[in-house]
């Protein structure tokens, strides 16, 4: 049998602070400390604690060459061997031993990760975390009480006497939009949205203004938000609570074809639970009839941008430009809207039939009518 290193693999240290109570007793410091390893590795996305020889192990055993396992066996010992295969953080070449790991790191190594990036996307990503297991949002009254007032909201880089005066801008006609904007946390849980609306802000937001081939089979697409190389890998996922025309459930926004391609059929019970599971229980963004999953399509960015220590940055601008352009399509239509990174990626992954390897959900938005309450707070622009 054959068998190689993972493709991405980072140990971190861990100290873990106790009681040392013989010490304690007998006079001495009684504050000790326990170092544990713990590899990180993205084709697993979840955390593997690991021993010093098997940390030799790992370090002796190359990404990229087969070796054989006899001669690692021999050179770290088989039990350090035998365990990191049925980890995963060892890749065999055969069938038997644990052939869902060999899969999953073929993956990774075909979307052309830098492994730092896709370190951090895999292990900062949310399952299941609702109100009870630690979401939660104190208020700033809360925060202040618990870490003192918080940096001031502006900086001072220059004396005041050398600051250069800037006159007042004029008035234009994108103000009205800008000035009404706003992030809704109040919706009606009882309005439709229009399927002209619908349509209008997924066409303008997300949608293919144009099409062109730049070289033989390489297209690029022309849409209303910028994205680094032309080459928009960010896919729209809706979830469609209330959308006139539209049966509630779950649907993917085809950019170039205008249409919504149905996914899955919910209830509207369903549909409830899912957007409070989606956002991680933050309740005031629920009742948005429509809600839309921005998720990057990694493989697209990085076929230009290979192993790139900028390409992870473009995608999330990328996504903060379409939520962006989406909130003022909103607006435009006298709606508030929301966005927000605090979601499941995990439970969106699963419903939506995402792999997190390839598609790397970033943030929810949504929009819909408001309810004219102000059962929580809304930053509104006050003249």
């Amino acid at each position: 049998m054959l068998i190689r290193r993972c493709a991405v693999l980072f140990l971190e240290p861990r100290e873990d602070l106790d009681i040392d109570w013989a010490a304690l007793f007998a006079g001495d410091a009684a504050l000790g400390a326990n170092i544990r390893w713990m590899a990180l590795a993205a084709h697993l996305g979840e955390e593997v604690e690991v021993t010093l020889e098997e940390m030799a192990a790992l370090g002796g055993i190359g990404l990229t060459l087969w070796q054989e396992r006899d001669d690692c066996e021999q050179k770290f010992g088989a039990a350090a061997i035998a365990r990191l295969l049925q980890t995963g953080l060892l890749i065999g070449d055969d069938d038997d031993h644990n052939a869902h790991f060999r899969v999953r790191d073929e993956v990774l190594r075909s979307q052309n990760w830098r492994p730092l990036s896709a370190t951090a996307h895999m292990f900062s990503r949310w399952g299941d975390m609702r109100v009870d297991k630690g979401m939660q949002f104190p208020s700033f009254e809360e925060l202040v009480v618990s870490y003192g007032t918080p940096p001031g909201p502006a900086i001072e880089r220059a004396a005041p006497g050398d600051a250069v005066a800037l006159p007042a801008p004029e008035r234009a006609r994108l103000d009205d939009t800008l000035f009404q904007r706003y992030t809704g946390r109040n919706f009606d849980g009882a309005a439709v949205l229009p399927l002209a609306t619908a349509a209008r802000l997924l066409q303008r937001a997300f949608g293919a203004q144009g099409e062109r081939e730049m070289a033989p089979g390489a297209f690029v697409l022309k849409k209303l938000s910028p994205s680094a190389g032309g080459l928009h890998p960010v896919e729209a996922y809706v979830l469609a609570q209330r959308v006139e025309g539209v049966a509630p459930g779950l649907y993917h926004y085809h950019p170039v074809r205008h249409v919504l391609e149905p996914l899955a059929a919910m209830d509207t019970t369903q549909t409830a639970e899912l957007a409070m599971r989606m956002v991680a229980d933050q309740d005031w963004f629920v009742d948005a009839p429509m809600m839309v999953v921005l998720a990057a399509r990694v493989e697209r960015n990085f076929w230009k941008y290979r192993n790139h220590a900028k390409a992870y940055r473009a995608l999330l601008l990328d996504a903060g430009h379409l939520s962006q352009t989406f909130y003022l399509l909103a607006t435009e239509a006298g709606m508030p809207a929301f966005v927000t990174a605090a979601v499941n990626e995990i439970d969106i992954e699963r419903v939506f039939g995402l792999d997190p390897l390839k598609d790397m959900v970033i943030a929810v938005c949504g929009c819909g009518k408001a309810s004219g309450a102000q059962d929580t707070v809304e930053m509104r622009y006050e003249p």
